[in-house]
């Protein structure tokens, strides 16, 4: 063995770490007893929205066959317009797709034999619906958002009038140079969404498959469009931060 290789042996030795044991005990919290009021999130609806998506994909270069697909779905927008009750929903639909593309070199391909390379294409497929939530289907209420108010308010004045009227007579008004107002602004909780999870149904057509050039297979052909179709399930929970009473009537469990 070479000292070289001694001193990288040392060196290796030297980086390693170890995880050492430390033990831990459980800590039981101070409770409230009694009625309790709190701030949490509250699910207001918990809905199955189903989504029909018809699209035209284009890809960058031929496709001689499509390997794999992977899909993932992505909320942009989840938004609960009160007092009307309906959901607006966008988002798309990430697609990485896989797919094996045949050279450029005509001679690489025989009568039973093709040359190609796999590459991968991702694109993002939109979509957007509105929907209503029904009063039944309301798991809790929402709570309505105050409506902001601005009031004006003057203050009488009087004011001696010019030549042309009587002595004792005088201009009662408000002040024209004066502004009061009176203003009051709510801060609403606005509802939100999560995300529970997503189903995908599809189907992908070639639209321009033509045959290969020179002496590839007969039943060999490259494509650049597909139409696809979806079928996408969506569920989701619809909540609102609420503040509720929480009320307990024992606490044996906890030290005090």
């Amino acid at each position: 063995m070479t000292e070289a290789h001694n001193d990288f042996h040392k060196h290796e030795c030297k980086e390693s770490s170890t995880v050492h044991h430390c033990d831990n005990k459980t800590v039981k919290p101070h409770v409230s007893i009694g009625k309790i009021t709190t701030k949490v999130p509250v699910v207001l609806a918990e809905l199955e929205l189903q989504l029909n998506i018809d699209e035209t994909i284009t890809f960058p270069e031929p496709v001689l066959e499509i390997k794999d697909i992977k899909k993932r779905v992505a909320l942009t927008q989840c938004r609960l317009l009160l007092p009307t009750n309906k959901l607006f929903v966008k988002g798309f639909v990430r697609k990485n797709i896989q797919y094996a593309s045949p050279c450029n070199e005509i001679d690489q391909s025989t009568s039973q034999t093709v040359a190609s390379d796999l590459h991968s294409f991702t694109v993002d497929i939109p979509f957007d619906c509105v929907t209503e939530i029904k009063q039944k289907d309301f798991l809790s209420m929402p709570v309505m958002p105050k409506i902001n108010n601005r009031e004006e308010f003057d203050f009488a004045v009087s004011k001696s009038l010019p030549s042309g009227f009587p002595e004792k007579d005088q201009l009662l008004s408000s002040d024209l140079s004066q502004f009061h107002q009176e203003s009051k602004q709510f801060y609403n909780e606005l509802p939100y969404c999560e995300l529970i999870s997503s189903k995908i149904i599809e189907w992908d057509e070639a639209l321009d498959r033509t045959p290969l050039p020179g002496s590839a297979p007969f039943n060999e052909g490259y494509f650049t469009k597909v139409e696809e179709k979806m079928v996408v399930d969506i569920s989701l929970k619809v909540l609102q931060d609420q503040q509720i009473r929480v009320a307990s009537t024992t606490n044996d469990d906890c030290d005090y």
